[in-house]
């Protein structure tokens, strides 16, 4: 059989800096949890096998809205948490050469195309490098210099090759969990994304352009900005 393809959504932080009462990912936002917006989304993306979420164990937030796997392996990190979720995923009997898609809970704005064209690349890929969406740096870079009175411009940074990463974020399963398995003994250090794993790794992937509305719904102001672009698409 021709590899698989698997949606992974980390869901298990607490998203202090959203400054709501519970976990952000779980914040009402056009009638829904925030996490089923997303869900949403990827469950309109045909190609994908099995749709699985990582939760915090005894989670009490989940709200559960059909078709999806919970796993209640949630760690201290965004990285421990992928790690115990693929790690869910091979004791299961998922194939490690099958592919894994990790998306972040609080991206609820991808679109399926966009999903799609990151599948499509990452597939006619010769290396199997796996790749993530990302969009070129729009603004000019600073680099910053500490003072008393707060920070100050040290240096214009060549924004030309510098890229913002995005999630969904692909590589075969074995290689992904591999990847994190040799940063885990560090707690993970300095693994801020499924991509800076497999660059540790020795692997190169791919930037597949994505789009400014795949933005991670972070500070208070993000809720409302996504709220009006949800019910502008009905």
């Amino acid at each position: 059989m021709a590899p698989r393809l698997h949606a992974l959504l980390p869901c298990a932080g607490s998203g202090s800096r959203a400054g709501a009462a519970g976990p952000k990912q779980y914040q009402p936002l056009a009638g829904w949890p925030l996490v089923h917006h997303t869900l949403a989304a990827l469950q309109r993306v045909a190609r994908l096998s099995s749709l699985s979420v990582v939760v915090s164990p005894g989670d009490r937030f989940w709200t559960d809205p059909g078709d999806v796997s919970v796993l209640p392996c949630g760690g201290e990190t965004r990285a421990h948490s992928v790690f115990n979720g693929l790690s869910a995923l091979l004791e299961r009997g998922v194939p490690p050469a099958d592919w894994v898609l990790v998306h972040d809970a609080a991206r609820c704005l991808v679109s399926p195309d966009e999903v799609d064209a990151l599948i499509d690349a990452c597939l006619a890929d010769p290396h199997a490098a796996g790749g993530l969406l990302a969009l070129p740096l729009p603004d000019t870079l600073k680099a910053a210099t500490p003072s008393d009175q707060g920070p100050r411009v040290a240096a214009t940074v060549d924004r030309s090759d510098k890229w913002l990463a995005q999630t969904p974020q692909m590589a075969r399963l074995g290689t992904l969990h591999a990847a994190l398995a040799a940063q885990a003994a560090s707690g993970f250090a300095g693994v801020t994304d499924e991509a800076s794993a497999l660059e540790m790794a020795g692997h190169v992937p791919l930037l597949v352009r994505g789009s400014a509305r795949n933005f991670k719904v972070t500070y208070p102001e993000d809720f409302a900005l996504a709220e009006a672009i949800l019910k502008s698409r009905t």
